[in-house]
């Protein structure tokens, strides 16, 4: 597989309004670690390759355990997460797989989720999801290489 392109190179305004939501979430009151987890199990379901690298590689660079990082994909069938967080991992997968539901974001889905988050942070869990998944389309459509912003010996 070789990259289509590179956005930062051929639309650096693009690439930087894109860094510009990052910086958003990481003063947006939610937990970083759920971004984390959010990003990853996005990730997984976009089938984002290099993103699933990177948020896995993050997380373990964070302190995050291995039983944590390994089994967002079965988050439902492991211990290993909050409420909240498994809140945040549900909705998460109701508002990335918009197509394959009969009732996108249910309302039982988003009702859990705000039993947990204040609504700024609710809102900023939003603007989480729908930022990894545009990450993740670009990532897929370029065909961005896992490992393509990690030097050799770890992360960028």
């Amino acid at each position: 597989m070789s990259q289509r392109l590179s956005m930062p190179e051929v639309a650096p305004a693009a690439y930087e309004a894109m860094l510009g939501l990052e910086k958003f979430m990481r003063s947006s009151g939610l937990p970083k670690s759920t971004y984390e987890l959010v990003k990853l199990r996005a990730s997984q379901i976009n089938s984002c390759g290099l993103c699933v690298d990177m948020h896995a590689n993050d997380m373990k660079e964070a302190g995050e355990s291995l039983e944590r990082i390994f089994s967002v994909a079965a988050w439902r069938e492991t211990s290993y997460y909050t409420d909240a967080e498994r809140a945040a991992l549900a909705l998460t997968e109701e508002a990335t797989r918009l197509a394959d539901r009969a009732e996108a974001v249910p309302d039982h889905v988003w009702d859990e989720a705000a039993k947990h988050y204040e609504p700024p942070v609710l809102a900023a869990l939003v603007m989480a999801i729908a930022t990894i998944n545009a990450w993740n389309r670009i990532g897929v459509t370029l065909r961005v290489p896992a490992g393509a912003y990690r030097p050799r010996g770890g992360r960028a």
